[in-house]
This record gives structure tokens, C-alpha cells and sequence, in this order.
């Protein structure tokens, strides 16, 4: 090292073709020799980790000119390097001496940790290093902050539906088909609770600062307003009933429904019925006559249903304990699922599932997937039709009956289109309905001074409110119905797991195919052609 008056100068290698210095972080290289070569600079150059070169063509150009003047080729950067993440939580040291330093100064190079440490204030979860396997160059974590905890989540919980699942049982003498259909509440009873979220645990950065945490996320009961209320007790927000019902679930939201009770049989003393609300039928439906509901419908006659007209959810389940003798005339439709027990010469439709206890016999059947029990169930002539799926156990007869097994599958050109016409016009309601919203605001405002004319547009308008909102909310439930086809990545079959007689016409997408010998199995397309 030189000094010349108040310049200092370190020389950082010299021999007898070159000199190699630093002034004031500045690098120069003085070349001596005109044999002085540019492998030579590599080879030199490579020993000094701290030696950045930014002027390599420099050096070729005073080489190739045999120049000895003075070059600038870099500059000399510090022993290490402090690299601080912006959120405070993390320190990265990069070490610039060559290995062989660091293993002979080892005292030395932690002394100068420390100090690079005070000097950015970092007073918090310095890391250990191995000073025996540090690379030069590589950068490694020097001090870390402790992360905070995000708190918990908040916790929901709702009343159990029934388990809408038929059990088959077998005692010997008779087989039955029975369901726990229908939850019935009554008014104020618990439907539901959320468990607020919780605060979490703050962290702390190197600096020792505190860093705050997020806390859980919050979620929503899901309910009708129309029909529950929140309210406050000992920590939780409990979900209770506003009237005494059945519990059900509308567009994905808690509901408890009006409920209708028939001790006896619907004929000739109730008439035809329709309900906003479950029907609980504990009879029979007479010939002819008809149940329409918007929730859930159940038929507990055990000798089930003779040449019924129509059997109808527009929003929920269909459950008939003892079957249909339908005699062509009878017709049940589902928004959600139909359960029962057979079903002889009738038409059920469902956009769901639809499971048959023992048998279909002469029927028109169509869902989303179609079961009857693998042990015994039969599908003897008619035609069935689902989307996905249909399971039986036999299907057709020895005499050759015709019957129909279709499995459509989907076109997910057309679903996709559907949706988005869909969600185009929920848009759009949605925009009415938000001008709609502030129209009913403003008239409420005016509610004590109105006059009859006004008090009637107030009415109106209001209705056309809950109307469109409720359109919405089928809408929505339609796309969602749709997203759940096209999320459907299984394959798409027909399973007779004991007998498929000849006769029966297999059908899987446009290819079909009508069996010409007994058979069973799981019938489905592959490499495009049917396996039958």
C-alpha cells in the first residue's frame, strides 16, 4: 500500500510484466512487458473475487498496442455484500473473498458480519453460518425475521339435512325401501352458528420491529333472511329459525320452507294441490290428481302410487316410499333428485340423480345419473336416458323386450355457450336490479306521506324487486348446474352388473349397438367405438 499525500493506493498484485492497483475503489493494471498477454489477465484476474472488471476492452486494446500506460479495467467492491428483502424480513450476505481467505480469517470475516449487522440495525434472528463450506459469490441467509401467523379462519356450521339416501333392507319376509326424508324445526330452533375468526400472532422482522398479523378470514351464513335471523350469545353468531318448517336448502342457501302436512290421501276432499313450501303426504295421491310444491314432496303410502297425474318440485326432491303403478298417465318431475321405490309404466324426470329402489318397468326415465340396486335392480323395457351414468343389475328380459339405455355425455360447446348466455343475462338483471334497489329507497322514504296511487307503484315496484332478484338466483343456480357438468371428467357408462339380455339397445353418445346374447359388464366408448 502507497501513499502520495492524502491519495491512498493499494497495491493488490505486482511483478515484473504487470502492476495491479486500487485508488479510491477504482482498479488499474499497469502492463510492463510487452509479453503481457490477455490469458495472462484472465488467469490473474480470477485469483481476486473483489475484482470486478467492467473494461475488458481496454486491456485488449493497451495489449495489442503494447501501451504501458496506466488502465482503468474495474473496480475493487467490498469483502461482503448486504442484501436486505424489502419486507425487513430477511438478509442475504454475499461473500467476495476467495475461499481460501475466508478459511484462514475466520475470526476476522465474523467481526465484520457483526459490524455489517450493527451498521443496518439488524438486531433480529441472525443465522449461523458454516464458514467451512461457504462459496464465494453465493449468497446466503444471514438473518431472518419471524413470519406472523394469519389467525383463523371463522367456522361455520349448519343443522344436518336428512341423509337423502335409500337403504334397502332385507329380513326375509318382505324388502322395503324407506328414507328419513324430512328435518322439521320449529320456530327459533338452531339452524346453524359461525364461530368468529380469530386475531393472529404478530411476527418480527431483523430490525426487532413487530409485524402484524391478518386476521382469519370472515364467511358468511348462508340463508334466507325470509326465513332465519342472527343473533348474538357467548362469542358465536347462532343461526336461528323465524318459523316453525322444514329445513331445506334454496339456490345454496339455508332455507326452512312452509310445510304442508296431508294426514290422509290427496283426492277428492283436498283436490289438486300446489304449495310454496315441502308437502308431506302420508297417504297416497288419487288417480288423476296432482302435487305440485317447491320444496320437497314425500308420498309415505306404502302401496305408493296408483295412476297419479302429476307429482312435481320445482325446487327440491321427490320422494315416493312405495312406487308408481303410472298406467302411461303418471308423470314426476324433480328440480333436485327423485327416490323411489319402482316405477311401472310412468315418466320421471330429474336434473339430478334419480334411484330406483327395485325396478323400472315400461318407463321414460331421465337424469343426470340414473341407479337401481346392483344386487336386483331391473330395467325392463321403456327407455332411460341419462347424462352420465346408469346402473342396474339386469336389464330387457328373455323375451326380448326392447329396452333403451342411452348415456348422452354433453356438448361442452353448447354448455359453455348456455352458460355464458346465462351469466349475460344475470348481468343485466343485476344492473336492474341494482336501479331498482335505489328506486325502492327513495320511495320508502316518502312511505308515511304517500298517497294510495303512490303507496301502489311503491308495492309494485317492490314486488318486481323480489321477483327479478329471485329470477337471479335460478339463474345462478343454472350456471352452477352447468360449471358442475362441465367440471364431470369421468367416464360416461351403462353398468349391468348381473344380466344385460338380448334385445336391450346399449347406447353411449351417437354410437349404439342392440345386444344379440346375454351379457353384463360396464358398457362405455373406447378409442371411439363401444365395447359391447
Amino acid at each position: 500500500m502507497k501513499n502520495e499525500g492524502c491519495v491512498r493506493i493499494m497495491i493488490i498484485e505486482e511483478n515484473d510484466d504487470m502492476s495491479l492497483f486500487e485508488d479510491s475503489g477504482r482498479v488499474y493494471i499497469t502492463i510492463k512487458k510487452d509479453g503481457f498477454n490477455l490469458k495472462k489477465f484472465d488467469e490473474m484476474t480470477r485469483k481476486y473475487p473483489r475484482l470486478k472488471v467492467s473494461n475488458f476492452m481496454a486491456v485488449k486494446k493497451a495489449v495489442e498496442s503494447k501501451s504501458h500506460e496506466a488502465i482503468e479495467i474495474g473496480t475493487w467492491i467490498e469483502s461482503m455484500g448486504l442484501d436486505i428483502s424489502a419486507d425487513k424480513m430477511e438478509a442475504l450476505i454475499t461473500f467476495y473473498e476467495s475461499q481460501a481467505y475466508i478459511h484462514e480469517n475466520i475470526i476476522d470475516v465474523q467481526s465484520a458480519i457483526q459490524k455489517l449487522l450493527v451498521e443496518h440495525h439488524i438486531t433480529y434472528g441472525q443465522q449461523p453460518l458454516d464458514f467451512l463450506t461457504i462459496k464465494t459469490g453465493k449468497s446466503y441467509i444471514i438473518a431472518q425475521g419471524l413470519p406472523p401467523q394469519k389467525g383463523e379462519d371463522a367456522k361455520i356450521s349448519y343443522l344436518s339435512q336428512a341423509e337423502k339416501k335409500p337403504v334397502i333392507n332385507e329380513d326375509g319376509k318382505a324388502d322395503y325401501f324407506d328414507m328419513n326424508f324430512i328435518v322439521e324445526i320449529e320456530e327459533g330452533s338452531w339452524l346453524g352458528e359461525k364461530i368468529p375468526p380469530k386475531n393472529g400472532t404478530p411476527g418480527k422482522n431483523i430490525l426487532g420491529e413487530q409485524v402484524p398479523a391478518s386476521p382469519g378470514n370472515d364467511l358468511p351464513l348462508k340463508y334466507d333472511t325470509k326465513c332465519a335471523y342472527e343473533v348474538e350469545e357467548v362469542g358465536k353468531t347462532v343461526l336461528r329459525s323465524k318459523t316453525k318448517g322444514v329445513i331445506g336448502e334454496v339456490n345454496g342457501l339455508l332455507s326452512v320452507q312452509k310445510h304442508l302436512i296431508v294426514d290422509g290421501d290427496v283426492g277428492l276432499e283436498t283436490g289438486n294441490l300446489k304449495f310454496d313450501g315441502s308437502i308431506q303426504v302420508k297417504g297416497t295421491i288419487m288417480p288423476g290428481y296432482s302435487v305440485i310444491a317447491s320444496g320437497d314432496v314425500s308420498v309415505e303410502a306404502k302401496e305408493g302410487v296408483n295412476s297419479a297425474e302429476l307429482i312435481k318440485s320445482t325446487e327440491g326432491d321427490v320422494f315416493i316410499k312405495g312406487g308408481i303403478f303410472g298406467r302411461g298417465v303418471t308423470k314426476v318431475e324433480a328440480h333436485k333428485n327423485i327416490y323411489i321405490k319402482h316405477a311401472n309404466e310412468c315418466s320421471l324426470e330429474a336434473k339430478e340423480n334419480i334411484q330406483i329402489g327395485y325396478y323400472a318397468l315400461g318407463s321414460t326415465i331421465f337424469a343426470n345419473e340414473i341407479f337401481l340396486d346392483e344386487r336386483k335392480g331391473k330395467i325392463i323395457g321403456g327407455k332411460v336416458i341419462a347424462i352420465n351414468s346408469i346402473t342396474a343389475a339386469y336389464c330387457g328380459n328373455s323375451l326380448e323386450r326392447k329396452t333403451e339405455l342411452i348415456v348422452q355425455g354433453i356438448d361442452r360447446k353448447i354448455l359453455t355457450e348456455n352458460a355464458k348466455i346465462h351469466a349475460e343475462k344475470m348481468m343485466k338483471l343485476q344492473n336492474e336490479l341494482t336501479k331498482l334497489n335505489v328506486q325502492v329507497s327513495q320511495l320508502k322514504q316518502l312511505e308515511n306521506t304517500m298517497s294510495v296511487q303512490q303507496i301502489a307503484v311503491y308495492e309494485q315496484t317492490k314486488q318486481k324487486y323480489n321477483n327479478m332478484q329471485q329470477e337471479v338466483k335460478e339463474i345462478d343456480a343454472e350456471i352452477q348446474r352447468i360449471l358442475k357438468m362441465l367440471r364431470h371428467t369421468g367416464d360416461y357408462y351403462i353398468n349391468i352388473t348381473k344380466e344385460a339380455n338380448a334385445g336391450t339397445i346399449i347406447q353411449i353418445g351417437n354410437k349404439s349397438s342392440m345386444l344379440a346374447s346375454r351379457t353384463n359388464g360396464k358398457f362405455k366408448l373406447e378409442n371411439g367405438e363401444l365395447n359391447v
